[in-house]
């Protein structure tokens, strides 16, 4: 996924952020059924998380990556608890920024989620379909943004009741390139559109592409750079009937979600 030196780089980087990740999210006693299925039992703090992290490129959405097993069910409790010790949301606030020094959790979040792109593996089905070509770097997020000091430095935290979403949007240009989202509690559909645009899979004769959807478990980490964070916009409809997946209606709960993003440097 990245050259060897990278490689090093970030090995070394895991070693030393080990015991501030264990101190975020504290050490896993997850069992086998507890673990999302093909996901290893033990969590990544404790080195077994690069045979869980598995990418996957959206075909139809340059740049759009997908690690469906990011964060084990322990860690997940871990992360939401430290979420709700921030004190943030009330019945009348359901959404809390922060800039510049993040909390500890979510600088050593940001910190697994450099380590999760840096030894994960890539799906084979990934390679050489839709925008991806098996000569192309199949890194989900390119180096220049992936070794960028701080990788984030803005947060957004959102906790939404049955039935609350997201409208479709294009984040803000004054965020850089690199935007990751952390999914919790509920499973969602995000949808990417693209009004007017043809997808990067679309061959002659066909439609155009405005509506893609992507599954989103909880634990999940999506991944946007390029066309996927500068041209298409996504939402999470959650009304009755909108959130449909393999032709069936997704129970919805409480779902909280962390996006982490990088401040535009400040022309001189």
């Amino acid at each position: 996924m990245v050259t060897v030196a990278a490689a090093a780089a970030c090995y070394d980087e895991e070693v030393h952020s080990r015991a501030a990740l264990r101190e975020a999210f504290g050490d896993s006693s997850d069992s086998d059924s507890d673990a999302p299925r093909g996901a290893a039992s033990t969590p990544p703090v404790q080195g077994a998380g690069r045979e869980r992290w598995r990418w996957a490129a959206v075909a139809e959405v340059r740049g759009l990556w997908l690690c469906a097993a990011f964060l084990s069910p322990d860690e997940q409790s871990r992360l939401l608890a430290a979420i709700q010790r921030e004190e943030w949301f009330s019945d009348a606030h359901n959404q809390a920024m922060r800039f510049g020094d993040l909390p500890p959790w979510a600088v050593e979040l940001s910190a697994l989620v450099r380590e999760a792109i840096c030894v994960g593996s890539v799906d084979d089905a990934s390679v050489g379909t839709g925008w991806m070509n098996e000569d192309e770097d199949a890194c989900p997020l390119p180096s220049d943004l992936l070794w960028r000091e701080p990788l984030f430095d803005q947060l957004i935290a959102n906790t939404y009741k049955p039935g609350e979403g997201i409208c479709a949007h294009v984040d803000l240009m004054r965020f850089d390139d690199g935007i990751v989202i952390v999914s919790l509690e509920s499973a969602c559909v995000m949808r990417f559109s693209r009004e007017g645009a043809a997808c990067d899979t679309q061959k002659p004769g066909e439609s155009e592409c405005t509506n893609v959807p992507v599954y989103l478990n909880p634990g999940s980490l999506v991944v946007m750079s390029g066309d996927a964070r500068y041209h298409w916009k996504h939402e999470i409809n959650r009304k009755p009937g909108a959130q449909l997946w393999n032709g069936m209606e997704l129970e919805q709960h409480r779902r909280t979600s962390v996006t982490l993003r990088k401040l535009r440097a400040s022309p001189n």
